[in-house]
Parts: C-alpha cells; sequence; structure tokens
C-alpha cells in the first residue's frame, strides 16, 4: 500500500519541467554579483551537453505551453536580460561555438541612449541573427511601485521604439527585477505579449501561466545539477495578496491537491518548517515581522517542488 502511495505522488508532481535560465553581465570584473565568467557559462555549457539536455528556443517551449502539452523535462531555454555589452563581446562567441539558442531582452532607455555599458542597436541587430530578441522596458522601473499609467507609458514607448529600430515587434517581455503583481501583470497583458517572464525559482510545465513564467538566475559560480532539480508543485495561492502595510505577514493560506497531508513552507528570513494540510487546504497562522523588502513564500512538497509567492512592500495601487 505505502509502495503505491509513492506511486501514486510521483505520477502527481513529477510532471514534465523544463528550465528557463536567466543570465546577465559576462566576465564582467566591476559588477560580480549579476557576472558570470566565461569558464562557468562553458563548464553550464558543457554539462546540458553531456548529460542530454536539449537547448531549445523559447519559442518552442511557448508552442507547447499554448497547447497546454507536456514540455519534455531535458527542455533548457537561455535567457539574458538588459543587453549588456559584456554579453555581445565575452558571451555570444561561446552561445555561437555551442549553436545554443537565446532570447536576449533589451532595457531600451540604456540601449537608445548609448549608455557605455550597454549595447548598441547594430549591435543588437547582429544578435537578432543567432537568438530572438525580447523587450524589457524602457526605463526598467520597479513597475510595482508606478502607477498602472505610467506602466503603460513606459511600456509603449519601449514598444514603439523597439519596433521602429528592429523592424519588428517584441513579442514577449520580461519583469525588471523580476517584480510584478496582478496589476502589473493585468497592465501588461493589454500590449498582447505572446508571453511574459519572470525571475522566480521555479519551471514551466504545460499548466504554467503564460504571463508569469519562471526563470532561474544563474549568476557567479552555479551548481548546475542543484538548479535543474527544481520542479513544480501546483497550489492556488489565497493569501497573502499584497504586502501587509504594518510589515507583519499573519495568515497563509493556499489550496493544494486534497491528498497532500503535509508540506513545507519557507518565508524569506525565516527558512523552512514544515506544515499540515487539511482538505486540501493550507491555513497556517503566523506572526512574521518581513525584514525584506522583496518577501518569497513557497509550498512544497520537499525543497525542489515548488509553488512560489512574491510580495513586495510599497505596491501602487493607483491610475
Amino acid at each position: 500500500m505505502r509502495y503505491l502511495f509513492f506511486i501514486f505522488i510521483s505520477y502527481l508532481y513529477l510532471q514534465a519541467n523544463a528550465h528557463i535560465f536567466v543570465y546577465h553581465r559576462f566576465a564582467d570584473i566591476k559588477h560580480p554579483t549579476t557576472s558570470t565568467s566565461i569558464a562557468e557559462l562553458e563548464k553550464e555549457f558543457k554539462y546540458f551537453q553531456d548529460h542530454n539536455y536539449k537547448v531549445v528556443p523559447l519559442e518552442r517551449i511557448l508552442d507547447k505551453l499554448e497547447k497546454k502539452e507536456s514540455i519534455p523535462s531535458n527542455w533548457i531555454a537561455l535567457t539574458i536580460d538588459d543587453a549588456y555589452k559584456s554579453f555581445y563581446q565575452n558571451a555570444l562567441p561561446i552561445f555561437k561555438k555551442y549553436k545554443y539558442p537565446f532570447t536576449l531582452y533589451v532595457y531600451v532607455k540604456a540601449t537608445d541612449k548609448k549608455y557605455g555599458d550597454f549595447m548598441t542597436w547594430d549591435e543588437i541587430k547582429e544578435t537578432d541573427k543567432y537568438g530572438t530578441i525580447g523587450l524589457h522596458s524602457y526605463s526598467h522601473p520597479r513597475l510595482t511601485k508606478i502607477s498602472t499609467k505610467e506602466i503603460k507609458e513606459d511600456t509603449q514607448k519601449a514598444f514603439d521604439i523597439f519596433q521602429t529600430k528592429m523592424g519588428y515587434k517584441p513579442i514577449t517581455y520580461a519583469y525588471p527585477y523580476g517584480e510584478y503583481d496582478d496589476r502589473v501583470k493585468n497592465t501588461l497583458k493589454q500590449f498582447n505579449f505572446r508571453a511574459i517572464i519572470n525571475q522566480s525559482t521555479g519551471t514551466v510545465t504545460k499548466n504554467s501561466d503564460i504571463y508569469d513564467i519562471h526563470r532561474l538566475a544563474l549568476v557567479g559560480d552555479v551548481n548546475i545539477n542543484h538548479k535543474l532539480r527544481y520542479k513544480t508543485f501546483n497550489a492556488t495561492w489565497i493569501e497573502p495578496k499584497i504586502f501587509p502595510t504594518d510589515g507583519v505577514l499573519k495568515h497563509i493560506k493556499a489550496k493544494v491537491d486534497p491528498k497532500i497531508k503535509k508540506l513545507k513552507l519557507y518565508i524569506t528570513g525565516e527558512g523552512w518548517r514544515d506544515i499540515k494540510v487539511v482538505n486540501g487546504i493550507v491555513d497556517e497562522t503566523v506572526s512574521i515581522y518581513l525584514k525584506r523588502a522583496r518577501t518569497r513564500i513557497m509550498l512544497g512538497t520537499d525543497v525542489f517542488t515548488i509553488s512560489n509567492k512574491i510580495i513586495i512592500k510599497g505596491t501602487k495601487n493607483g491610475k
């Protein structure tokens, strides 16, 4: 009986999980916290090659997602945020060497105003031959902290400049800083992007929200095997919806499969704890002062099979 139970659990939760990774800078000693060395990049690429992972264009994952088809667990998509010059100078040759596709997300203002640390439009057009190019806002704002009107204005400006410079419309968008909420997501959906991606720990399955696709960050020296162990746990979050006004988290509530009797709960600054599940409902009363403006709450059957909820202090709900 116990054996059959574990077979059921494996079937229920070990669904096909593709991984999308995000990079920022490459071999940039001035910014080590957001940089990946070329030796590290080659190590990761060789790991994919040697362990039967298939690096595919992000669009192939979106094709599966739109059709609600299972996405192979050995599929990986690679993305790069901001369009720093170090990608073009240092990393692009490695991507070309391995023939690995990618999506580069452009911080439009930085490129358009010719900030020294960022790629030019000509370099982005050259890069377009080897991957795809997406939008990463105009001014790289913290979207949860500006008004809906400002979100629309920033996105429209970025969209228009991108289309003028590249000759086509951007089809995917990456949230600046990975920060968003329902208001931000619903506002950006009005621009008819094919997909919007975040920077939350997790994977993509056939049930992922196409406007809230998880990516795992690869920065510094990475245990890539560790990163590839992450899987998605299905949970419907009920509370919290927003960062508490008094800074004290009081209640966590979510709906999960009713066959689950216990889970692990993670809160930024508090670590992991075991919690009970009653009739498919997580209903946990807590009293935790949140020390960080960006707090991650996770539920999972283990520390790798998880569902994320991120709440951000100072979000703006006005028009």
